[in-house]
């Protein structure tokens, strides 16, 4: 037999109030974990390799993130795509390098392949701080880092969250807009010093 609690809807009272907002949910000494996107708890955004620039764009817009995971369908990481890969430069420098159109142009020709993705080791991070976490976005000069651990059922590595700079900026308070990292980063150290 299952018990079912019931729901009731009713009016909002006259008097409600809004919530206080989450910000500032972190400083600089927070534990790093608490910015971080696990995927765990949190499904990753993925993108095909042959999929074209407007099509990883949409799926960007749609689900609120800058950054896509490059996989086929099979769990296997083959690489990533920012909002700022897609909008910067280089997909003309692909059309200037091969010719052809910037509509020809797709994820697996501008995406960081795997290889070349820093990430840092889950074990760290749990005894890292959110300052920690931002001097390595800044030493990487890159808007997001992965973090990876071992997978408890096949002992494989796989990607277990991520660090966003406009995440913890947004955890912080702080508007973060625009790709202009040295601003971004800046502005989240402003806030960390107050």
């Amino acid at each position: 037999m299952s018990m079912t609690n019931k729901v009731r809807p009713h009016k909002l009272a006259a008097n409600a109030t809004l919530c206080a907002s989450g910000f500032n949910q972190v400083g600089a000494d927070s534990p790093a974990i608490e910015a971080m996107t696990d995927f765990a708890r949190t499904q990753a955004v993925t993108v095909s390799a042959m999929a074209s620039l407007a099509e990883a764009n949409a799926i960007m817009i749609s689900r609120g993130v800058r950054l896509l995971l490059v996989s086929n369908g099979d769990d296997r990481v083959d690489g990533l795509i920012t909002a700022r890969d897609i909008l910067g430069e280089k997909p003309m420098q692909v059309v200037q390098a091969r010719g052809g159109k910037r509509e020809d142009v797709t994820v697996k020709d501008i995406m960081v392949p795997a290889g070349s993705i820093e990430t840092l080791y889950l074990n760290e991070v749990m005894n890292a701080r959110v300052i920690d976490i931002l001097n390595a976005l800044k030493s990487t000069g890159r808007q997001h880092i992965m973090v990876e651990d071992i997978d408890p059922l096949t002992g494989l590595p796989r990607v277990r969250g991520i660090f966003s700079a406009t995440q913890i900026g947004r955890l912080l308070g702080v508007p973060v807009l625009g790709f202009d990292l040295p601003q971004t980063f800046a502005e989240i150290e402003a806030a960390l010093s107050n």
